[in-house]
């Protein structure tokens, strides 16, 4: 067979020249399956089976090459892909040279020597995984895969030889095709019937969650469906509704592991563990469930999870409604972003689970059927698609951003659509093409429906507005500055002109306002409050007035009302303040002139006040009981809806979302003191003295100004009053953010001291920290056992503190698993070098014999030469060096434990190095005469340490050779390493 035969089935489109083919020649590596280009990712199998075959029969190998060359070729004949060109260079040219090697040792022809290399083939691997291991489904999916690419070679060869496939091959391939369809990929549990012996497919709680799932009994399958053994519940929703298939396997895994989750935390534990408990289907289900349930609760509409009466089918249905939220979950693509418009879709379907399983009738007699169904992935056509559509088109509209928000909906404002009862005008099957308001069909679209439809439907058709923005439009304006902060702003206006009036009448001490007189003049920021709130509901019309056209009537209604009540409030307290006075001035005067001059009245300007601010005193009253306020704005009943609809718009999100009352209080003491002192400093050091100056600046009296062509009419000193305190004015509204960084310093600097932030700031006081890291560590992250939390009372704490020092090796082995991965996180990032992490890194490979805590290297580094320099110097009479040795030891933890750190590692690579059973002795003898000094505490005084430094060094030379010859004791070097070489 010549490598330059055409192909197996056809000839290949245009004939193979190297001028196709040329490029640089790789190395015989590119052949394998794992560097195929991109384009070429379908020869890839067929490849890795002739490299697997090749030692086996090496003809074969060339033939799924050459295969694998002709397939390449019909999928990218121009080698235009990148890599494809060198690709199939270097292919050729390896077909060239094994044609003439294989050719020599064929006996039979190429289609002889396919068909005896299948069926030896499926004789030796397929027949025999059979029989043998059944629980290696990794070996079964290989074996299948590899047998499927060499009858697809073994076809090929026999189209060009004309020879006939025998009918062994064709019913051992039928076989195969029937396993690979069962053993697809699979994510996490292998559901296929040969699996049922898999190691994780074994646990109660997979077994019973399958189980529960395969049972099927009651259930009503489509007469053209075939059903199998091991259908389960999401088969028959995907035969009633049309879901896909692989979205109905991922989620057929997803619900059995929350389903198996849920089961194992169950306390007491489930008996019998063969049957699902209901406990763990009904905390699924409240999980998945909440949001719709809230949902349904809010639009007053009652949800669709209708259960049997019948005790047996309850379990069966809940998984039913289960799995239907998880397929539809499962599918809707970036409608997931739109959470009420799954709710809807999942309402109106789970509503045909239920009547299909009740058995209910259509009107004309038949059997209730599902709107969306029958058809393949009808569900991601008829249902997802259309949704998506009307998003896509949206998006059009925005032209990446440039076109008005007010001119396009996003997700937020179509998912808003499903807020109000008005979504269910959309049906079921939906009214895609009917109801312009939610869908807006294409030009094309309304064109199509319209020709189909008789006159008054298209009248009825036309009649419809799009729906736009309905709660928020956001509109580019410098009026938002007062928009957004306008408490703050309206707050700083009333304080100013309040700090004023007492600055300017009496002493001008805060206790005037006390006085009568000056109270009542204070009194008049009531009104000042009201025109300030009548400019907002102006604005907020003004910024809301391009949604005129989308907003419900009960939203407008607000905005009107709120504009004329803050109208009327300017009106009238104006009218019963100039009647609270009884010798007004000005204008208080006019006004009680227009309004007939009567008697003053000074109870009906604080009746007035009072009503006015009786919706504040009750947000102020709310706010100091948040759980109140919590629980009215969640709240879905009519009455509470609309007393809180003046304050608060209803929205289905964002309910309740308030901090806890601790928080609350110090986040109002914060801005308390902030303000106040702010505007202590504004009354005394910026209203207050500029008082009497500008007194004394009106009095006086010009007669001609010397700019008089500016002013030429002026004949009082108003402009230089304005331009005295205009620049206070300015300062007084813009200090506010000097305030704030003066006191978020002050508390932030408070808070980090009793969080002891930045305590450890050098690498001296990390050294002296560290010991206390674990302790630390283990107390505030890892979470304690129940039998200890369960625990009161003294005798729990004496119980804890006795146990700490046993349990102290196993905290800081606990605590050194977070400490070396913070620390190789460092080094991946390239923040410390290769010496840095050895140095940081915790000793966690070491020999667990030491029963030492071993602490990073960097902590040990340089003990141990001072310990012996030390110890070098102390003889056996210095009494004196001998207890400065022994009090540094006790008081330096590091040097004590680098010292029997060092020692400990010592004596385990001496007894692993020596090997005679006399030198065994005698180097044990040496190190139990040690001990015993160690224990009796006179080690320093009987023993000579002057020739420590000597030993050290011959010590050293051996961790060298041992480095350099990489013996088997290399992890006690390791940790010796930082220690005896300190530089």
């Amino acid at each position: 067979m010549a490598y330059n035969r055409r192909g197996f089935d056809q000839q290949p489109p245009g004939r193979l020249t190297y001028t196709q083919t040329s490029g640089t020649l790789g190395m015989e590596s590119m052949m394998d399956s794992e560097v195929v280009p991109s384009s070429l990712e379908e020869i890839a199998p067929i490849l890795r089976v002739a490299n697997e075959v090749e030692a086996a029969n090496p003809r074969v190998a060339y033939l799924c090459r050459f295969y694998a060359f002709e397939k390449a070729h019909k999928l990218d004949p121009k080698s235009s892909g990148r890599g494809v060109r060198q690709f199939k260079t270097v292919l050729l040219q390896r077909l060239k040279r094994e044609d003439q090697t294989t050719l020599a040792g064929r006996k039979k022809s190429d289609a002889r020597e396919m068909q005896n290399f299948y069926q030896h083939y499926y004789r030796k691997y397929i027949q025999a995984l059979l029989k043998a291991d059944k629980a290696d489904r990794t070996r079964f999916t290989k074996a299948y895969q590899t047998a499927e690419v060499l009858f697809d070679v073994l076809k090929a060869v026999n189209s060009t030889e004309s020879v006939e496939m025998a009918d062994e091959i064709l019913e051992a391939h039928t076989k195969i095709t029937e396993k690979t369809e069962m053993y697809v990929p699979y994510n996490i549990l292998p559901l296929d019937p040969d699996s049922s012996n898999q190691a994780i497919m074994r646990y109660p709680e997979i077994q019973a969650s399958v189980s529960a799932l395969r049972n099927t009994r009651g259930l009503p399958w489509p007469k053209d469906y075939m059903k199998k053994v091991h259908d389960d519940i999401l088969d028959w929703l995907q035969a009633i509704f049309g879901f896909q298939k692989d979205s109905v396997a991922n989620q057929r895994e997803h619900l059995i592991l929350l389903l198996s989750n849920a089961y194992i935390r169950q306390f007491p534990n489930p008996d019998p563990h063969s049957k699902l408990d209901d406990r763990a289907v009904t905390d699924v289900m409240k999980k998945l469930f909440k949001n719709y349930k809230k949902w349904c609760k809010y639009l007053g509409r009652k949800s669709s999870l209708w259960l049997p009466n019948i005790q047996q089918d309850v379990q069966q249905r809940k998984l039913l409604y289960m799995g239907l939220y998880l397929l539809i979950w499962g599918e809707a693509a970036n409608l997931r972003f739109m959470p009420e418009c799954l709710c809807y879709i999942y309402h109106n379907m789970a509503f045909e689970v239920y009547g299909i399983l009740a058995g209910s009738v259509t009107p004309d007699g038949k059997n209730m059927q599902p709107a969306y169904g029958g058809e393949k992935e009808a569900f991601l056509w008829k249902v997802v698609h259309p949704i998506y559509k009307t998003i896509a088109k949206e998006a059009e509209k925005s032209k990446g951003g440039r076109t008005k928000h007010s001119q396009w909906r996003n997700y937020d404002d179509l998912n808003e659509y499903f807020w109000s009862p008005d979504c269910f005008r959309l049906g079921w099957p939906m009214r895609v093409l009917d109801d312009t308001s939610f869908f807006c069909p294409s030009d094309d679209d309304k064109k199509s429906a319209t020709s189909e439809k008789a006159a008054p439907s298209e009248k009825s058709a036309t009649n419809n507005h799009p729906i736009g923005k309905i709660n928020f439009v956001e509109i580019d304006s410098y009026w938002h500055i007062f928009r957004s902060f306008d408490r703050m702003w309206s707050f700083f206006i009333l304080s100013l002109q309040a700090m004023i009036i007492i600055a300017w009448n009496g002493s001008g001490e805060l206790s005037s306002i006390f006085e009568g007189v000056v109270f009542k003049k204070v009194l008049s920021i009531f009104i000042t409050a009201a025109v300030l709130k009548l400019a907002q509901a102006v604005l907020d019309i003004a910024m809301m007035w391009k949604a005129r056209f989308s907003m419900p009537f009960h939203v407008k209604l607000r905005y009107i009302l709120k504009a004329l009540s803050a109208a009327a409030w300017v009106v009238a307290l104006p009218i019963t303040y100039s009647y609270s006075w009884n010798n007004p001035s000005g204008f208080e005067e006019t006004i009680k002139n227009w309004f007939g001059n009567g008697p003053s009245s000074p109870s009906l300007f604080i009746l007035a006040v009072v009503i006015y601010l009786s919706p504040n005193i009750l947000s102020a009253l709310l706010f100091l009981l948040p759980f109140i306020r919590r629980n009215l704005e969640r709240s879905d009943y009519k009455i509470v809806t609309f007393m809180m609809w003046w304050s608060q718009l209803p929205l289905y999100v964002g309910r309740g979302m308030h901090e806890d009352p601790l928080s609350l209080i110090k986040y109002t003491m914060f801005w308390v003191l902030l303000i106040a002192a702010k505007l202590a400093f504004s009354y005394y050091l910026e209203i207050k003295p500029l008082v009497g100056p500008t007194k004394a600046i009106m009095e006086l009296h010009v007669r001609r100004y010397e700019w008089h062509e500016f002013f030429p009419q002026a004949n009082s000193n108003i402009g230089v009053v304005i331009a005295l305190w205009s620049p206070i004015i300015l300062v007084y509204f813009m200090d506010t953010q000097i305030w704030y960084a003066i006191f978020s310093t002050i508390f932030g600097g408070i808070y980090g001291a009793f969080r002891r932030l930045g305590e450890i700031r050098t690498l001296s006081m990390l050294r002296s920290r560290f010991p206390s890291l674990p302790g630390a560590f283990n107390d505030c992250l890892i979470p304690q056992e129940i039998s200890e939390s369960t625990k009161m009372g003294i005798n729990a704490t004496l119980t804890r503190r006795l146990n700490k020092e046993a349990t102290n090796k196993e905290d800081t082995a606990r605590f050194a698993q977070m400490w070396n991965k913070i620390i190789t996180t460092f080094r991946e990032e390239d923040l410390i070098s290769n010496r840095e992490r050895d140095l940081l890194l915790m000793p966690c490979w070491s020999d667990f014999d030491l029963n030492l805590i071993q602490w990073p290297p960097f902590l040990l580094a340089s003990k141990l030469p001072i310990a012996l320099d030390m110890a070098k110097d102390s003889k056996g009479k210095d009494r004196d060096r001998q207890r400065e040795l022994q009090k540094r030891l006790n008081a330096d933890i590091y040097m004590l434990c680098a010292v029997k750190e060092c020692y400990a590692s010592c004596k385990n690579i001496m007894n692993l190095l020596v090997l005679g059973d006399s030198e065994k002795t005698v180097i044990t003898e040496i190190f139990e005469k040690v001990d015993h000094h160690i224990k009796e505490g006179d080690l320093i005084r009987v023993l000579d340490m002057s020739a420590l430094p000597s030993l050290t060094d011959h010590f050293i030379r051996l961790i060298e050779l041992l480095v350099k010859y990489n013996f088997f004791a290399f992890p006690y070097i390791l940790l010796m390493s930082p220690i005896l070489y300190p530089n």
